[in-house]
């Protein structure tokens, strides 16, 4: 693997993974010259109150069915294989045990989710194991000038990571809004991927659950 390979990674729970998720990771790929972006569903997330609604084969289907319908994006089950928690930093560790450098991996991230990082596992520490690429989201914008790396210079050198930000418009679109959708017979169109609009409704996702007969 070369030393000047970029990786980006963009996690959640992606229940189901929607055209907000892809359009971030899409926005990060271009500004920062990522050469793939890799899309990890979490199994167990921590800072979530509920589990979640589809399982962990499901969401991993339908993650991988987005990730075929864009350039440069691939689905990971790493974190699905992890009995415990889904925590970043254990996830960024791995990959650097792995030979990935700090320095060449590029966690994807909405500037409202950011703002909580404070919150996370290991923090502060955690901003060291890679660069975070704080991207944009209606109500939460990048408004001020980030250092973007130049695609052209080594970056294996420098033990060094970065908050970038990346301004770009992303639609206002949330699972939470998707499985309501669902659940209430509206139409999910231009909310997700057509592949995935397909895998719910042949597997029958988000449905009320069937009100038992009175006898």
């Amino acid at each position: 693997m070369s030393d000047t390979t970029r990786v980006g990674i963009l996690g959640g729970t992606f229940d189901p993974i929607h055209l907000g998720h892809l359009e971030a990771a899409s926005a990060a790929r271009d500004a920062l010259s990522l050469e793939r972006v890799l899309l990890l569903p979490s199994r167990t997330p921590p800072h979530r109150s509920m589990e979640p609604r589809a399982s962990v084969y499901h969401r991993f289907a339908m993650t991988a069915i987005a990730a075929n319908s864009c350039d440069g994006m691939h689905a990971s089950d790493r974190e699905l294989r992890r009995d415990a928690p889904s925590y970043t930093a254990l996830t960024l560790e791995a990959l650097n045990q792995e030979g990935l450098a700090p320095s060449q991996l590029f966690f994807i991230i909405g500037a409202d989710a950011f703002a909580e990082i404070g919150t996370w596992y290991d923090y502060p520490r955690l901003l060291t194991l890679a660069n975070f690429a704080v991207v944009s989201r209606p109500g939460a914008a990048c408004t001020r000038a980030a250092p973007i790396p130049d695609p052209q210079t080594p970056i294996s050198g420098s033990p060094l990571t970065s908050i970038l930000l990346v301004d770009a418009p992303t639609p206002n679109v949330s699972s939470t809004d998707i499985r309501r959708r669902v659940a209430s017979g509206e139409s999910i169109e231009r909310l997700v991927p057509p592949g995935v609009a397909e895998h719910i409704r042949r597997h029958r996702l988000y449905l009320p659950a069937p009100v038992p007969a009175v006898l």
